[in-house]
């Protein structure tokens, strides 16, 4: 027995040593020193304004992320086995909204530089009685019975992240009004709706203004999957937002923290991502996400 009894403390002790040696490892991860590029765009940067009620950040007291706590973080890179973003069209879409939904395939792929696919289309039949309900005369579906019930079972073996769109208004829980979007991002799924940004029709009068909302809605998304907190110093697409308005406000730019944040972890060409980013804003006639853009690549080769 004495000698069971010394194995096992001998196996602990060897055990608790590799635990130890791998935990000073983790924590003595070098961080990288910050690129010329990133230190030029910071005279980009805008600080947010002091929030006021109805804000997000008025009524959410929220810490931010530095740099260095996104690095020694845990979240996922693009891997040879995962590295495709999809999107996940439910409902019936118009003309317009297929429109839409192929915009923002192409932004996703050219704003994260991973090759982005759009899966053939989810009837709402699928969504259970139990998962909608009527609210204020039109139906809302269940965000979450989205993510755990539907989405998990389509994400593609290849996925690093999922995103559902439906073109009917989502709720979280029956307490809440509504929801612009829901996401796991320990399962990288989440979901959105196109319904509020439409201002009640998308019509070609409001199409941009409408895009430009869920561009900004999905690429903020799918940013946290990666590991992306909430931005609390710079007007950026990672602003947490509690209305349409507040989205509007917003800027479709990354500041320079975020956008160091997602280069580390993606370890995209920074100059192609704003040229392409730069031509599909002149393309598609968003004029201010246009100048954005230009001002970092004005500052790139300085």
């Amino acid at each position: 027995m004495k000698k069971i009894a010394i194995l096992i403390f001998v196996i602990f002790c060897s055990c608790s040593k590799e635990k130890t040696k791998e935990k000073i490892q983790q924590t003595s991860k070098e961080i990288p020193e910050e690129g010329p590029y990133f230190k030029q765009i910071k005279s980009n940067d805008v600080k947010i304004a002091t929030p006021v009620y109805g804000d997000w950040l008025f009524s959410h007291k929220e810490k931010g992320q530095t740099f260095e706590q996104y690095y020694m973080s845990k979240h996922i890179v693009p891997t040879k086995e995962a590295n495709v973003i999809y999107i996940q069209p439910i409902g019936k879409f118009n003309s317009l909204q297929k429109e839409q939904v192929q915009l923002t395939n192409e932004y996703l792929e050219i704003y994260f530089q991973l090759k982005t696919k759009t899966l053939d289309p989810i009837s709402n039949d699928v969504i259970p009685n139990s998962a909608r309900r009527m609210n204020f005369g039109h139906e809302q579906l269940l965000a979450g019975y989205i993510l755990d019930d539907v989405l998990k079972d389509e994400k593609p073996l290849n996925s690093i992240a999922l995103m559902g769109l439906t073109e009917l208004d989502l709720y979280p829980k029956p307490e809440w009004n509504y929801v612009f979007g829901l996401a796991s991002y320990h399962d990288k799924i989440g979901v959105s709706s196109i319904y509020r940004f439409q201002d009640e029709k998308l019509t070609s009068e409001n199409f941009n203004l409408c895009l430009s909302r869920l561009l900004k809605t999905s690429s903020h998304e799918i940013g946290h999957m990666f590991g992306l907190h909430h931005c609390i110093t710079t007007n950026c697409v990672m602003n947490g937002t509690n209305s349409l308005s507040e989205t509007d406000k917003s800027s479709i730019r990354l500041c320079s923290v975020c956008q160091r944040k997602l280069n580390s972890c993606i370890k995209y060409d920074n100059k192609k991502r704003l040229i392409d980013l730069e031509n599909y804003f002149k393309k598609n006639n968003l004029n201010d996400e246009f100048d954005s853009m230009k001002k970092d690549i004005v500052l790139f080769d300085k």
